[in-house]
């Protein structure tokens, strides 16, 4: 089946090459190929093109974005055509480029993907396996995806991804799983490393490889799971933390959805903004507190945690609060009283955006309920009571009642 011909005026063409080379394209990514006065890519990827094709070659720069942000205009009136590895759709420049000038300015011609192909090898559903995409980004992005019996594809930019991968599952306590790490998948160079995470024996392996886990954890290991509520035992902090029960329930009025971003307004150990990303890898939050020593510990917790893109500012509200990149929702944990804080956060939001806010004392509590008086939402309060030893038996005690305001902006 031949490619469809672009019209209009003429876009860039991405053509994705796989290890197989020039032997594995397509008719019509050749055709592109040869009909191109100049060939855009890597050097290794430049170097799978044959020498009769005369094309000017021309390797990408480092850093590669200004070059991906200037290339319609870099070669006027030439027919330019990126070279790209498997699917260029897939974590992959042709993302990059359409992102920058649309659909109708990129014409792409995709490979096999190394997630297809790594799928294919290892008898694994496609829709039933999870890809995690760390090229560019910190590893620890792979922890919210570890829990017990998913299977998970890891995209690499490096010989060490498969090593730096099995050190993290062994300390997050799943040295159990098992790691196949598929190399140069579809050439006539391809090979598998094999082995568990703890005790991985291959420092290095290849620089187009990709990591296969079958997650197993070790015994004793307890999953923390993406829905919100984790134990408060999984935050480090000094007291100011927002406590299981009550942090699950002011997740669940401020309803995380992908794509959106959270204020975190005086955030403590920064455990709401740190379980509104981990409930999607799109989501995102900024965590404002002003003690330096909380907001350094923030950036710890969101680091162990998986969500190393928690943006951490330092600073007291309402004035850090300016420049900010607009919220979907925020959340006040503390400071109701603050002159100005309620007011600021409340302009902030966009129509449909949601607003909540917790109160423990009598002061913050009437604040809140003027709000409520006057722009209307929900105020609910809630009581916690834990089972603790009292001699020989048991009975309750109560923790301190939290009074929860949530609005949505009209």
């Amino acid at each position: 089946m031949r490619e469809p011909v672009p019209v209009g005026p003429r876009p860039l063409v991405v053509v994705g090459i796989g290890a197989d080379g020039w032997d594995g394209l397509s008719a019509a990514a050749r055709s592109a190929i040869e009909a191109a006065d100049v060939l855009r890519g890597s050097t290794r990827q430049l170097d799978l093109v044959p020498a009769d094709v005369t094309a000017e070659r021309v390797p990408w720069p480092s850093p590669m974005a200004p070059a991906l942000t200037s290339l319609p205009g870099d070669h006027p009136g030439r027919r330019v055509v990126v070279i790209a590895s498997g699917d260029p759709m897939l974590s992959g420049v042709g993302t990059s480029l359409m992102r920058l000038h649309g659909p109708d300015a990129v014409h792409v011609i995709p490979h096999l993907s190394s997630v297809s192909l790594a799928c294919a090898r290892l008898g694994w559903a496609v829709e039933e396996t999870t890809v995690v995409s760390l090229v560019g980004r910190p590893l620890e992005l792979l922890l919210p995806q570890v829990t017990p019996g998913r299977r998970l594809l890891v995209l690499g930019s490096g010989t060490c991804t498969p090593a730096e991968v099995a050190s993290l599952l062994a300390g997050a306590g799943y040295g159990a799983s098992r790691l196949t790490a598929l190399a140069q998948l579809g050439g006539p160079a391809e090979r598998n490393f094999i082995g568990t995470a703890t005790g991985w024996p291959h420092a290095e392996t290849d620089p187009l490889v990709v990591t296969a886990v079958d997650v197993v954890a070790d015994p004793g290991t307890v999953p923390l799971p993406a829905v919100p509520g984790l134990p408060d035992e999984a935050f480090e902090d000094d007291g100011q933390l927002t406590k299981r029960d009550v942090r699950a329930i002011t997740l669940a009025h401020l309803g995380p959805l992908p794509g959106q971003r959270l204020w975190d307004v005086g955030a403590g150990a920064g455990s709401i903004g740190i379980e509104w990303m981990r409930t999607h890898p799109s989501c995102e939050a900024v965590a404002v507190e002003f003690r330096p020593d909380r907001a350094q510990r923030i950036t710890r917790n969101a680091t162990s945690l998986g969500v190393p893109g928690l943006r951490v500012v330092e600073g007291r509200a309402p004035e850090a609060l300016a420049g900010l990149p607009a919220p979907h929702a925020v959340f006040v944990g503390g400071g109701a009283t603050t002159p100005g804080l309620l007011e600021a956060c409340w302009a902030a939001l966009p129509d449909g955006g949601r607003l909540v806010a917790n109160a423990v004392t009598v002061e913050s509590e009437a604040v809140l309920a003027g709000w409520f008086a006057r722009v209307g939402g929900e105020l609910v309060r809630i009581g916690v009571q834990r089972a603790e030893p009292v001699g020989s038996f048991t009975g309750w005690k109560p923790a301190m009642p939290v009074t929860i305001w949530s609005v949505t902006k009209p």
